[in-house]
């Protein structure tokens, strides 16, 4: 999603997303960078343990994973020689729950997108490097070869292919969140946006989705306000406060958010769901590699091993993403079309 393109909060006493905006804050007063490397993690005797330092957003699971030999075999020879698998998250400044964010250590990247990184690495036989970027900054670390892979929501397009290949391993569905006291629905209908302000993350899938919808309405002379705010928590004080209408971002954030505030003043519901890929397919998020990096093909053989042995619908489980599970990964299948319909 960041789907073109993600990505929310716990509650810890103050909000997760309260602790994350610090943990950055913190990182930039000693100089940190965007891209500044918040974890390294290894799959110990086999075992990789889902959903640790949740939070209460996962039900910690340990999974037994062994090296797939033949799978390694299919690295680039560079990747398998230096023995691990950098892995790029976009999760600056403030996380995306429950798919990235800072965990209840408030130091250690957590999330079902780091979790499954460290899944494939470990039936690839490689050791799991994460590295935290913000959005924007996460393509340029794939471009530059600061990481590998990014395993951060992020949906598979054909604007995309022209620089990357793909690794689809979940569906991407995208939401409106709303205060529960509005009585504004999407319906599936973009002319139902006449009128509203909508906040969208930047760069991101949705973005591309919701400006082409801006376009369309401008033509028939009616209006649609997008507004962008840093981060997440920007975002539900504009939207508690009234002024936006409404969120756009990745379903699993939304709905892991309407669970959190369901009890307070600031309480919000889904007003509708639509396909990252648009209208005509099913968006998937994908495991993102440098074009003819050689990294998609083993990718996915290594998802399909996960699928294959059960430990795939374990990880899905455990993060309470069950329903957005794939009956195999594909390498590059079709993504959404540039023309967005």
């Amino acid at each position: 999603m960041p789907t073109l393109s993600l990505r929310t909060r716990l509650l810890r006493g103050l909000t997760a997303g309260t602790a994350v905006a610090s943990l950055a804050a913190g990182l930039a007063a000693c100089g940190g960078r965007s891209d500044t490397a918040t974890n390294t993690d290894s799959a110990s005797s086999g075992t990789v343990t889902v959903g640790q330092l949740s939070n209460g957003a996962a039900t910690q699971t340990a999974l037994e994973v062994s090296e797939v030999k033949s799978l390694n075999a299919e690295l680039p020879a560079a990747i398998r020689k230096s023995g691990k698998l950098e892995i790029g998250i976009g999760a600056l400044p403030s996380g995306f729950a429950p798919l990235a964010y800072v965990g209840s250590d408030q130091k250690t990247l957590t999330g079902a997108e780091p979790d499954f990184g460290r899944l494939v690495a470990a039936v690839l036989g490689l050791k799991p490097e994460l590295k935290n970027f913000t959005w924007e900054n996460l393509f340029v670390g794939i471009d530059s070869g600061k990481v590998d892979v990014a395993f951060s929501n992020v949906t598979d397009t054909e604007e995309r292919k022209k620089k990357y290949e793909f690794a689809s391993y979940r569906q991407d569905n995208l939401a409106f969140e709303v205060p529960r006291t509005s009585t504004w629905n999407f319906d599936g209908n973009y002319e139902n946006l006449e009128g509203r302000t909508v906040s969208v993350g930047s760069g991101t899938n949705q973005e591309k989705i919701l400006l082409e919808w801006k376009a369309k309405l401008a033509k028939e002379g009616k209006k649609l306000t997008v507004k962008y705010y840093p981060d997440r928590n920007g975002t539900y004080l504009a939207l508690s406060s009234g002024k936006i209408d409404a969120y756009f971002g990745p379903n699993p954030g939304i709905a892991y958010h309407i669970r959190q505030v369901a009890n307070t003043p600031q309480a919000t519901r889904n007003a509708g769901e639509f396909s990252g890929a648009g209208e005509s397919l099913q968006g998937l998020i994908a495991a993102t590699a440098k074009k003819d990096s050689g990294l998609a093909k083993p990718l996915a053989d290594a998802i399909n091993h996960l699928i294959k042995t059960g430990q795939y619908a374990k990880w899905l489980a455990a993060w309470n993403l069950s329903n957005e599970a794939v009956a195999k990964s594909e390498v590059n299948p079709p993504g959404l079309p540039l023309d967005n319909s």
